[in-house]
């Protein structure tokens, strides 16, 4: 089977378009009920968070594809304008100011519903130009997720489990992968969960460089796991990668199929670049692999991703 037919094949078998109505905007969202965000928040025991955001700033891996650069910060106030006075404030009174401009899938991030398109289709059969144009993304736009996403963690530290702490670029995870992972922690995926994938490529950039990490080779997702995420009904996945699946991806002349069947089709939340290496070290140590997970994206209008600091609590 090549790549068209093969993705086509996945995009019918595992296709939301239309489970929750015509008007949905949250695709598999849906499973992440108020019922599982109680049930989420029960796990919280020690009181320990985690903050699974890389940093946000110049030393960061873009390199400029796509026009993605690393965040510029810059200060508009500073301590020296008020120490001159040149702020004209009165009795002594001063402050600092500043601004940040990065697109908005620079760093840790989620992928919206608008981000990806399949056969000019976006999520749940529309045409991608009633969608996307140049005024953003007018239908499923990141801000009709920004309340919603908070619920039940679960880390599948497949890095430590499989590849005894790091996976190599070019590893597919499949199924099976998932599955022995989760097995060895002791945990099971059911439905509303949002699943954090280490695959040990971030320990590995922080340590040798960020060579090609922004759109290189990379461990991640095999293009055959779309069913499993399909049947066990996650409300979304996020890894430690650039792009969540792997790469080079499994067909030759191929850009992201997974990315092509899971999102327009399936409707589902991708998150990458995310940091979990603390979590995963407490996780090891106390054998606990699941959490309550707060990941709301930023509520800007029309956008097609947000930059996130995701937190997890245990």
């Amino acid at each position: 089977m090549n790549a068209e037919e093969a993705i086509a094949k996945a995009a019918a078998d595992y296709s939301n378009w239309g489970r929750w109505g015509t008007d949905d905007v949250r695709g598999t969202l849906n499973f992440l009920t108020e019922a599982k965000r109680v049930e989420a928040a029960r796990l919280v025991r020690r009181g320990v968070s985690f903050s699974l955001a890389q940093s946000f700033d110049m030393n960061g891996p873009q390199k400029g594809w796509r026009r993605r650069t690393n965040p510029v910060h810059t200060m508009l106030d500073t301590g020296v304008d008020a120490a001159l006075g040149k702020q004209g404030f009165p009795h002594g009174i001063g402050g600092a100011d500043d601004v940040i401009a990065m697109p908005l899938q620079c760093s840790t991030q989620w992928d919206g519903l608008g981000h990806i398109f399949d056969h000019g289709k976006a999520w749940n059969g529309r045409p991608a130009e009633n969608v996307v144009t140049s005024d953003g993304d007018l239908v499923t736009g990141i801000e009709t997720i920004a309340g919603i996403v908070a619920g039940r963690g679960v880390l599948l530290d497949v890095g430590r489990v499989i590849g005894g702490g790091e996976l190599p670029d070019a590893f597919a995870i499949t199924e099976e992968h998932l599955l022995a992972t989760a097995e060895a922690h002791g945990v099971e995926i059911g439905t509303g969960d949002i699943v954090c994938v280490r695959t040990g490529q971030l320990a590995r950039v922080r340590r040798d460089g960020w060579g090609e990490y922004a759109g290189g080779p990379a461990p991640g997702l095999s293009f055959w796991s779309a069913g499993w995420i399909h049947r066990t009904e996650i409300a979304a996945i996020a890894t430690d990668t650039w792009g969540f699946e792997v790469r080079p991806n499994e067909f030759e002349n191929a850009f992201q199929p997974l990315h092509q069947v899971v999102i327009p089709n399936m409707g589902l939340l991708v998150g990458e670049m995310w940091d979990l290496e603390a979590l995963a070290e407490d996780c090891a140590a106390d054998g606990v692999y699941d959490f309550q997970l707060v990941a709301a994206p930023l509520p800007i209008t029309g956008a097609v991703g947000s930059p996130i600091n995701p937190i997890a609590l245990k």
